[in-house]
């Protein structure tokens, strides 16, 4: 009696799931060909259909279901173990200090630690979050072995001579964050002039860490609230008390009941986001900037 392999529980595991041998081809990267080829092996080792086929898609039968329902629990155990293999054989085991500014960590450090996990497991990513001139501190003190910093207009000129740097994204077009009801909401992009008369939402921190202020070039703006911590900046703006600047590598993490709408300013010329190490990192922190890069441009 034919026994079931560990691709022919996959594709029945995907059919169940997806209801069409083509949306369990795309799902797995299969040709149609190869779903038929390994359905009909697993109904062989089943010694019954395991699908019903129908004018649109397929329907699995009883015995369809048990297999799936079983399938989950074996390919769950097999990556399991694949994980485990992984970690044995990972030379890569070692601690890396990632600091980042606070809105890198919305959506960026998440996805570069997301990625991290699964490819080096046994690589251990330590999180710090600070502002840009203190990350750079950090690294010259040791304390952290990565950084993700902001340089461009309206920041300082950070010493970075004695320092490794690689160029992570750069800003663009600047984005303001406005409540979903505002009158902007509905633009993708607007000037200077159409934000010049709002009130603003701004930070407030330590003396001498950047702050996300009101728009750069506005020569007066109305400042209706400052608040150091992001998550209440945000949610002021959600209420409608207000909009504010925020880092377009943050954007992807923003929440519910805000809109992002770029500005159209000639007098901004934007900021750039670097990884930033010493002059000779370790193999893992070389790991660690490269999957940075990798999900900052959307690779990883």
């Amino acid at each position: 009696m034919a026994e079931f392999t560990v691709p022919a529980l996959r594709v029945v595991h995907a059919v169940v799931g997806t209801g069409s041998f083509t949306a369990a081809a795309d799902l797995l990267g299969y040709t149609q060909s190869a779903i038929s080829r390994q359905v009909a092996a697993a109904e062989s080792a089943a010694g019954m259909p395991l699908f019903v086929r129908k004018a649109r898609g397929v329907e699995a039968t009883q015995a369809g279901e048990a297999v799936a329902r079983r399938a989950v629990i074996v390919l769950a155990e097999l990556d399991a173990m694949n994980r485990d293999l992984a970690l044995l054989s990972d030379t890569l085991a070692e601690q890396v200090r990632l600091g980042a500014f606070p809105t890198a960590t919305w959506s960026l450090i998440p996805r570069t630690v997301a990625a991290l996990a699964g490819e080096h497991p046994a690589l251990a990513v330590e999180l710090h979050e600070a502002s840009s001139p203190a990350l750079l501190r950090q690294v010259r003190a040791g304390g952290v072995d990565v950084a993700v910093i902001a340089v461009g207009q309206g920041l300082p000129e950070y010493d970075l001579h004695d320092l490794r740097t690689e160029r992570l994204t750069d800003s663009g077009m600047g984005v303001v964050a406005v409540p979903l009801g505002h009158r902007l909401a509905g633009r993708s992009r607007v000037t200077v002039d159409d934000v010049a008369g709002e009130s603003w939402i701004v930070g407030a921190g330590l003396r001498g860490d950047p702050q996300f202020g009101a728009w750069p070039t506005l020569p007066e703006p109305r400042i209706a609230h400052r608040i150091r911590d992001w998550n209440a900046r945000l949610g002021f703006v959600a209420a409608g008390l207000g909009i504010t600047t925020v880092a377009r590598i943050a954007v992807p993490g923003l929440p519910a009941g805000i809109a992002i709408v770029e500005v159209d300013d000639p007098a901004w010329s934007g900021r750039t986001t670097l990884t930033v190490t010493r002059p000779e990192p370790s193999q893992g922190q070389r790991v660690v900037a490269a999957a940075l890069r990798a999900a900052a441009t959307g690779e990883g």
